[in-house]
Parts: structure tokens; C-alpha cells; sequence
């Protein structure tokens, strides 16, 4: 028997010695070896290669300020939740990521917490007002500030929008989608917040394009992350395209822009403004083309009831179309539409205006799960044309990006445009086209248009380092202009932001959609790839939980005790039986 007492005694020795040595050895292994396991169906906690590496290039310390601090209702108390945890994750993969939550409603004093708010909104982050109930009935009004400002060294700290527009959704399915979004606007915060050099993007002047007040919102927004330059080609061989002289002579020809927008020209293009684009494109060059192919305005019907939309010809359908696309000379009319105010009257001096449904300001919606446009809210359009994909441009993967209702009418220019279809309730059985493409993203090598034919003009210049095939590139192609432009304060005549519509007071995702564009050209798939992630984020029924609320409080009360007690008994009576045997 002592025998026996002490194999089992140096046994249990052995066995913890061993154990101590297992859990040693995985630390040494552990400290060497990284890795995490996620056990989530969907890989919530998995960032994405890109994330990974954007933080493995870190060599100091990124700084986020989240003002998600407060009692807040229980879907913003998620947000935070789902925040925090993300820039933990951020941390498992690099020791430069730091961050607090701050309250900026804490202070009891009003004064102050308008100069916080003050601050906050000069900074770039936008409040949310709310509503909130309490469970005795009563109601309260909170301010709360869904963002986070991101700082890095001693540059200026930039703006994060944690909370997705909620035009259209409800408050719980935009919460959903600025929980799937998270590390892609964090992560994207990051690289731009870092980035040593920014990147270099130009309007293009000089064919009537928008004016500076008309893209002035959305300058200001790219002038933090880019630099925002304009530029008229006017014929000049280097206006688009950077020539390196080097001492053994030989020309490096590379595009002096990250890339160029060309936004609602007005007037055709000559051969040699088209080929030097044509070249910078050869050369790797970017463009965001947002041509209209039908003309036709609002400032028409403010002086009359109706007005004609006329093609207008820029010389550009032979370009875009050896790409990959054709404009279409028509003029599409939705039943998903923003409205029109008309003024119906005056009281006391002050005009009354009535909202009604303009066909001819389609709410656009992604045409394509494509992560440039997936998960967006609607984009509105002012006078869009329907986006064909042609068959020219081999090799060339067209994919569509933007696109109107199910309940669409097509017209062909040119268009007769009444402010008397106002007056009349719409035939829906004219409205019997399904949704049209109005926007492509074009990505691979692209033809020259001028392979085999240069312009007489351009011969004899030795500078053009010609190629017929680009280097492999992408270019995004929108059939309207006024997708970029924001309106103009009717009082102050200050411009907008970008979106807002002033007269209903919506916020469409026009910014969203021309920033994710830019960025998608200038940073390439990577960043943008990000936001093709789906994460469920499963929601509660509220009304069950209220009226099952006593039952399941005392289900996760009194079954733990229960269980806790019968183990008890179980264990006591394996014990019993198997001393009395002894």
C-alpha cells in the first residue's frame, strides 16, 4: 500500500512537471510564432492581408481619438464595442496603434460642451441627434459624435465617419453596415494618415468642364488626402505626361498625374488634347470621365416650363468606345427619384414650395457587388445616360458600377422635358425597362485609339514617346457630369457639401461614391477590396424581449444554481460509492 501511495504520489509529480514544461515550451514557440485563431463562421477578427501589411510598415505610432464614449442607446453601445475590438486587433499586429474613447457630451457645463461640439464639427466629424426613450416612457435628446480624428507624428489630425449615411435604412441596418465598413475606414485612415508623399490628382480644364464653385466641396475633401491640382491640356506635349532627360539621352516618359478627372466637359475635344489623354493613359494613367452625351439642364426650366435635350458631341465616342464603352445618346427616367421643390404660392411673404417626384433625378444603386459601390446608399443623378459595354477592347474587363431601377423609361434624344408631367400621374407601364448601367470601371491593357494613325499634327514631335498598348491601368466612365457637382447655398451662395440636397434636406452617397472612385484609382484593389466583407451582425428582437423578459431572467438565474447543486449532489454520491467499496 505505501508502495502504491508513493508510485502515485511521483506520478502526479511527473505529470504536473510535464505540464509545466508544455506550457513553457508553447510560450518560448508563442513568443517566436504568431498566430491567432478565429473561431467566428464569418472570420470577424481575420483583417485582410492589405491591413496587415499597411500596420507591419508602421514606425511610429498612429493616434485614434474615438468619441464613442457615453450612455448611448444599445446599438451605438455595439458600434463601440465593435470599434474597440478592431483597434485591439490593430494592436495583436503592431505595438504604433494607440487609442482612447473620449465622452465629449462629459462636461456638465453647456458652454463647454458647445465649444467641444464646435470643435469637433471644424475638425471634419458630424453629429448624430437622437431621440432616446427611457424605459419609464420618458424621452431625452442626445448629440452624439459617431467618429474618430486619427493623428500620426505632429500632422494634422484627419476625420473618420464611424457611422454609414442613413438615407433609406433604418437606424439598425445602417449601425449593421458601419460595423462591416469598420476596418476598411480605419485601415484607410491609417495609410493616409502616414503616407509620406501624397498623391497628385488634376482636373482637366479647358473643354467648358465644371467650374471651382461646382466641384468645390468635394476639392476641399480629396485637398486632405491629395494633392488636388488642375490643369488645361491646351496641346501641351508635357501636360499630362513628365519627361526625365538623362545624361545618356534616352526620355523616361510617366504620368504626371496620379490621376485626372475630366468632369462634365461642354464642348468637343481636338485631336490633340484626345491623344496626349490617349498616351497618358498608355503610360499607366488613370481617368475618372464623367461625360454627359445628351445636354440638358435645370437652369433651362427656370425661366420656362419646358425645355429639349440635345446630343452633344465632344469627339470622345471613338475613345471611349476602342475602350470598352459607349455612351448612349438617351435620357433616363426613374420611378426611384429624388424630388423637385416647384413653388406653389406665398404666405406672409414667404414662398411655399411643394415636393414632387422628378423622373429625371434617378437614385442610382450598385450595379455589381463590386467593393467600390457595395453596401453604398443611393447616388442621385441629374440628366444620366444609359452605359453600354462593347466587344472593341479585348482583354478588357468591363464591370458595371452604377445603375437606375427596375422601373426605368428609356428616351432618346432628343427629349422633349416638361415641368407639366408634375401635374400628372405617372403611366407605369411606360416605365417598363429594367435597371440600366450608367457607369463601368475598365481595367487591363488598353488599345491606343491611335495605333497606326497618329494626327498629322503630332508626327514631327519627337517628344511623344508614342505606345500602342498601355501598361495595365483603370479608368471609371459615369454618363453624367453632375455626379460630382455640389449645389450652391440659395442664401449664403456658399457652396455645399457634396450629397446634401438642400431643398429636401437628404444626403445622398455622391461623395462616398467619387472618393472610393479616386481612391480606387490612385491606391488600386488592395484598400478598397476591404470593403467587400460581409459581417452578420445578428440582431435582437426587441419586442420579444419584452414580453419574455421575466422568463428569461429567471432561466439565466435559477438553471446555473440548479446545475451547480446537482453536480454537487452527483459528485458526493460518485465519492460515497467509491470510498464504501474501499
Amino acid at each position: 500500500m505505501e508502495n502504491k501511495r508513493k508510485s502515485l504520489k511521483k506520478n502526479q509529480i511527473v505529470s504536473f512537471l510535464i505540464t509545466v514544461l508544455i506550457v513553457l515550451v508553447l510560450n518560448v514557440i508563442g513568443s517566436f510564432v504568431f498566430t491567432r485563431f478565429d473561431l467566428t463562421s464569418e472570420k470577424r477578427y481575420t483583417l485582410s492581408p492589405t491591413t496587415k501589411e499597411i500596420l507591419g510598415n508602421l514606425n511610429d505610432y498612429v493616434y485614434f481619438k474615438v468619441y464613442l464614449e457615453g450612455d448611448f442607446p444599445a446599438g451605438f453601445k455595439k458600434l463601440r464595442r465593435e470599434t474597440k475590438e478592431m483597434l485591439d486587433e490593430f494592436r495583436a499586429y503592431t505595438k504604433y496603434v494607440d487609442y482612447e474613447f473620449i465622452n465629449p457630451s462629459e462636461s456638465a457645463d453647456a458652454n463647454e460642451r458647445n465649444d467641444i461640439y464646435k470643435q469637433l464639427y471644424q475638425a471634419g466629424l458630424n453629429p448624430t441627434d437622437m431621440v432616446v426613450k427611457n424605459s419609464d416612457g420618458s424621452s431625452k435628446q442626445m448629440v452624439i459624435w459617431p467618429g474618430a480624428l486619427v493623428s500620426y507624428r505632429n500632422k494634422t489630425e484627419i476625420p473618420i465617419d464611424l457611422l454609414e449615411n442613413q438615407l433609406g435604412q433604418s437606424s439598425e441596418e445602417a449601425l449593421n453596415a458601419s460595423m462591416q465598413n469598420l476596418e476598411f475606414r480605419l485601415i484607410d485612415a491609417v495609410k493616409k494618415v502616414t503616407r509620406l508623399q501624397k498623391p497628385t490628382i488634376a482636373f482637366v480644364q479647358g473643354h467648358g468642364e465644371l467650374e471651382v464653385k461646382d466641384v468645390y466641396d468635394i476639392v476641399q475633401t480629396f485637398g486632405q488626402n491629395y494633392n488636388v491640382d488642375s490643369v488645361t491640356i491646351g496641346g501641351k506635349i508635357d501636360a499630362l505626361i513628365d519627361r526625365t532627360q538623362h545624361e545618356d539621352r534616352d526620355v523616361k516618359a510617366f504620368p504626371r498625374y496620379d490621376a485626372i478627372i475630366i468632369a462634365k466637359p461642354t464642348q468637343p475635344f481636338d485631336e490633340r488634347d484626345k491623344f496626349l489623354i490617349d498616351q497618358y493613359i498608355m503610360h499607366g494613367g488613370k481617368v475618372l470621365w464623367l461625360v454627359e452625351p445628351v445636354y440638358a439642364t435645370m437652369d433651362s426650366l427656370q425661366s420656362q416650363e419646358s425645355t429639349i435635350g440635345m446630343e452633344q458631341d465632344l469627339n470622345l465616342d471613338d475613345m471611349l468606345f476602342k475602350y470598352g464603352v459607349r455612351l448612349n445618346r438617351d435620357l433616363l427616367l426613374d420611378l426611384t427619384c429624388a424630388a423637385l421643390p416647384i413653388r406653389t404660392g406665398q404666405v406672409a411673404g414667404q414662398a411655399q414650395l411643394e415636393f414632387f417626384r422628378w423622373y429625371y433625378f434617378p437614385l442610382l444603386q450598385a450595379a455589381s457587388d463590386h467593393p467600390m459601390v457595395r453596401h453604398m446608399n443611393a447616388i442621385k443623378a441629374d440628366f444620366v445616360s444609359s452605359v453600354d459595354a462593347t466587344t472593341s477592347a479585348g482583354g478588357i474587363e468591363q464591370i458595371p458600377l452604377l445603375k437606375t431601377s427596375d422601373y426605368t423609361k428609356v428616351s432618346g434624344a432628343p427629349v422633349f422635358i416638361s415641368l407639366a408631367m408634375l401635374r400628372q400621374a405617372p403611366d407605369k407601364r411606360m416605365f417598363n425597362s429594367k435597371g440600366k448601367d450608367v457607369a463601368y470601371l475598365l481595367k487591363g491593357s488598353f488599345p491606343s485609339l491611335y495605333a497606326n494613325r497618329i494626327p498629322q499634327e503630332i508626327v514631327d514631335d519627337q517628344a511623344t514617346d508614342f505606345m500602342e498598348e498601355s501598361k495595365p491601368t483603370a479608368m471609371i466612365v459615369v454618363a453624367d457630369g453632375d455626379i460630382i457637382r455640389n449645389q450652391i447655398d440659395i442664401r449664403t451662395r456658399k457652396p455645399l457639401p457634396l450629397g446634401f440636397d438642400q431643398y429636401t434636406q437628404n444626403t445622398y452617397a455622391n461623395k462616398e461614391f467619387i472618393e472610393n472612385a479616386i481612391s480606387y484609382l490612385v491606391d488600386g484593389e488592395g484598400l478598397i477590396d476591404i470593403r467587400s466583407r460581409e459581417l452578420k451582425v445578428r440582431l435582437l428582437d426587441m419586442t420579444k424581449i419584452n414580453q419574455e423578459r421575466t422568463k428569461w431572467q429567471v432561466i439565466n438565474t435559477l438553471i446555473p444554481i440548479v446545475l451547480i447543486i446537482g453536480l454537487g449532489f452527483v459528485m458526493a454520491f460518485i465519492r460515497k460509492k467509491k470510498y464504501s467499496k474501499k
